[in-house]
């Protein structure tokens, strides 16, 4: 499973960090530091509910 972030498009809400910081690090101005994650085993429910936390919709779950 990979993340696809349209970082371009954060406005810094931050509400993926707080899901999970490792998988949706922030920049020093708190917004997403990366534009894609590939996620860990195990840790596929945290990347879907860190991207339905995003109220801007632009973090996208590429199932594989």
């Amino acid at each position: 499973m990979k993340i696809r972030i349209e970082k371009a498009a954060c406005v810094g809400n931050a509400r993926c960090a707080h899901v999970s910081e490792a998988l949706f690090p922030l920049n020093d101005d708190g917004y997403i530091a990366v534009d894609h994650v590939d996620v860990p085993e195990g840790q596929e429910q945290l990347a879907k509910r860190g991207a339905r936390a995003c109220p801007e919709r632009i973090i996208f779950i590429e199932e594989e």
